[in-house]
């Protein structure tokens, strides 16, 4: 599995999924918005997960490849991969303020990858044992706009993943302003000193980590 990142909430992840060892499967996390100054992933994708956006969103239009797109909580299966979306709010209010957002929980390679999207605010009990064991996890780390900075740590000891990849933080290019990984890194105190422009693993390189942090550019 190569997973790239774009900037925001967005990721390419390329997979080789369940019976088809021989066909790659591109995934995309929430297209980028034209006013992030971001740029979309190039190339064509298999199917697009949007955590918190409109299906009629502009840039939708930009991934190519007429990709499956999943908006709404439910439990998906597509082109040998395995998708369950579990509904959470982007804000404390349960989405009076922001509005919905999905969390997306998705199955290749014998891995388990949890994308929490615009998730704002903590979860209850019963969501947290629906997401269950995993082994990549995908979370906002801005704290403003999203889950309050104090509670990101907290969520991540109670889901106990056992790869971290932070998201939705200041990159070089982005016209909108949010904290830069920074603080998230300085609160946690495990980040490593470098980023990477991709990052690949395997099911049997998980064996022993525990909470491991990831951080990608978008170079």
């Amino acid at each position: 599995m190569n997973i790239q990142y774009y900037g925001d909430f967005c990721f390419k992840i390329t997979t080789k999924p369940n019976g088809r060892a021989t066909e790659d499967i591109v995934i995309v996390t929430d297209v980028p918005e034209k006013a992030t100054g971001l740029r979309a992933p190039q190339g064509e994708a298999q199917i697009v997960v949007l955590s918190h956006q409109d299906r009629e969103i502009p840039e939708l239009a930009l991934i190519k490849g007429d990709p499956l797109a999943f908006v709404t909580p439910g439990e998906y299966s597509a082109k040998g991969v395995t998708l369950v979306g579990l509904p959470t709010f982007r804000d404390a209010e349960l989405g009076a303020v922001r509005g919905r957002n999905t969390v997306f929980l998705i199955e290749s390679e014998e891995m388990r990858l949890c994308f929490l999207g615009a998730l704002g605010h903590e979860l209850e009990p019963g969501t947290l044992e629906k997401i269950g064991d995993v082994d990549i996890l995908f979370v906002p780390v801005a704290g403003t706009d999203t889950l309050p900075f104090d509670k990101i740590d907290e969520l991540i000891r109670k889901i106990e993943p056992k790869v971290v990849i932070p998201m939705h933080y200041k990159l070089p290019g982005m016209k909108t302003e949010w904290p830069d990984a920074k603080k998230f890194c300085d609160a946690i105190g495990n980040c490593p000193d470098e980023t990477l422009a991709k990052y690949n693993i395997k099911k049997k390189d998980l064996e022993g980590k525990v909470m491991e942090i990831v951080l990608l550019n978008n170079d």
